[in-house]
């Protein structure tokens, strides 16, 4: 078809040169007042035009040119009355679409005007409420406060009914008070005198005694200075005795101490390793027949065969040499200490 086409044109060109010429432009003028009609006639913004894409064919040689043009025109009228039609039905769907819109749009404000209207009538039913609240608290408020001055009205008249009969009650305690204290001068000016001459009575009597115990005060002082001389004879002659017994006691204990050092020195055999800053320190216990009750070492001498040769010294004493009185016994032999030490017992 289309070589077909080729050799139409090709063979037969000047015959149909101004017809294609004609169709194409009045093809652009049809397009051009298309396009200018849908700028003008729709405002809003529509939405592109679809393009059209057009393939010119060159139409078979017919016997009348004209026929073909009209044709062809009245084929333009028609497109061009159908896209006439279908952007119209566009911008009118467009504009019930923007009007459906403002309608949504005015129902959404009338609807939020309404919301307010309720909120506003809600705020002043709340007002009112509130309102009508503070005015029944300050009519309660009101009626408290008249309630309590009537009470303290009541509580004051009552007070002053109490203080009025105290008052009288006070009174009345005063005129008894002053008749008590008129009887009481009166009894009193009675025992005074009765007193006075009790006092008389006694006076005599006290004075009768006193001289009576100063003379056994004299005889129990007289009596008082012998005893005291004789006690303090007394005491005199058993301080004597007392320092004579302390004398005797020490000088026993100086004897017994020196004998018991010396049976010591005889039983103790110091170690060979032994040397003169050694010292062990023993607190021994005897019984008052002589006999050891115990030993305890009280300070090492830091060498244990030095304390134990001590220790055996200690005990192989089977009986101390103690003084025969009991309070020399007890005070210097009962518990004592000594010390061991190469160079000396002490």
């Amino acid at each position: 078809m289309k070589g077909h086409e080729r050799d139409t044109i090709s063979t037969d060109s000047t015959s149909l040169k101004s017809p294609v010429v004609l169709s194409l432009a009045l093809h652009l003028l049809i397009l051009a007042v298309a396009l200018a009609g849908w700028s003008w006639t729709n405002p809003v913004q529509e939405p592109e035009p679809r393009s059209i894409a057009a393939r010119l064919i060159s139409p078979e040689p017919e016997p009348s040119p004209l026929v073909d043009d009209q044709d062809q025109r009245k084929k333009d009228q028609e497109l061009k009355e159908k896209q006439r039609q279908k952007a119209e039905a566009e911008r009118k769907r467009i504009q019930q679409e923007e009007a459906q819109r403002e309608a949504e749009k005015k129902a959404q404000e009338l609807a939020r005007k309404q919301e307010q209207l309720k909120e506003q009538e809600r705020k002043r039913q709340e007002a009112q409420a509130k309102q009508k609240a503070e005015q029944q608290a300050r009519a309660k408020e009101a009626a408290r406060k008249k309630a309590e001055a009537e009470a303290k009205e009541r509580e004051r008249q009552k007070a002053e009914q109490e203080r009025k009969r105290q008052e009288q009650v006070k009174r009345k305690a005063l005129e008894e008070k002053k008749r008590q204290e008129e009887l009481r001068r009166k009894e009193e000016a009675e025992r005074q005198r009765k007193e006075e001459e009790a006092r008389k009575a006694a006076e005599q009597k006290r004075q009768e005694a006193e001289r009576r115990l100063r003379e056994q005060q004299l005889n129990a002082l007289a009596e008082e200075a012998k005893k005291a001389q004789e006690n303090e004879a007394r005491k005199q002659r058993e301080a004597q005795a007392a320092r004579a017994r302390e004398a005797q006691m020490l000088t026993d204990s100086q004897k017994y101490q020196a004998l018991i050092r010396e049976r010591l020195s005889q039983a103790w055999y110091p170690p060979s390793s032994a040397t003169e800053n050694m010292t062990a320190r023993l607190q021994i216990t005897l019984l008052p027949t002589g006999e050891l009750a115990s030993v305890t070492l009280v300070s090492s001498s830091g060498n244990t065969a030095f304390d134990n040769s001590a220790l055996g010294a200690v005990r192989s004493l089977k009986r101390y040499p103690v003084p025969d009185n009991r309070d020399s016994f007890e005070r210097y032999f009962r518990q004592f200490t000594i010390e061991f030490n190469p160079q000396r017992l002490r």
